[in-house]
């Protein structure tokens, strides 16, 4: 077996080695507990076992199938199914997650839809309330008269 490594680098982000496997790739930015245990019982890796223990081999394998071979777990799993550019199921990872959601906010905005004019104004988009909460400035409210 070989040493241990304490840092493990996978997809553009550097991993800690002394977390369990799939504790460890919930810090890549688009993977979480679900997809981690997928990723994990896809490969056959023991999921307890520390990220720093696996041989060189098994990263290797984890790192290629989460750079370049995602996308053969079910469609369920991913996080941009039916992407409206081309029309298939994706999943980003780390900073194409940023990248695609401000490009779909920007394309929102330029088709001046109501989410898109919410945006453009910085108001709140998912309806909530706005009499009492998320104000912004001055403030807003009881004016005391000067005694």
């Amino acid at each position: 077996m070989g040493e241990f490594k304490h840092i493990v680098r996978i997809a553009d982000t550097d991993l800690d080695g002394g977390k369990n496997v799939m504790f460890a790739l919930t810090g890549v930015k688009g993977i979480g507990l679900r997809l981690a245990r997928c990723i994990v019982n896809n490969l056959g890796l023991d999921a307890k076992k520390k990220l720093g223990e696996l041989s060189d081999e098994e990263i290797e394998t984890l790192r290629k199938f989460i750079e370049e071979d995602i996308e053969s777990l079910p469609k369920w799993v991913l996080n941009r199914r039916k992407d409206p550019y081309t029309g298939k199921d994706l999943h980003l990872l780390s900073k194409d997650v940023d990248f695609a959601k401000m490009v779909d906010i920007e394309m929102m905005i330029r088709m001046k839809c109501y989410r898109g004019s919410r945006h453009a104004k910085g108001k709140k988009v998912r309806g909530q309330r706005t009499r009492s909460t998320g104000r912004s400035g001055r403030t807003v409210g009881v004016v005391r008269r000067k005694k």
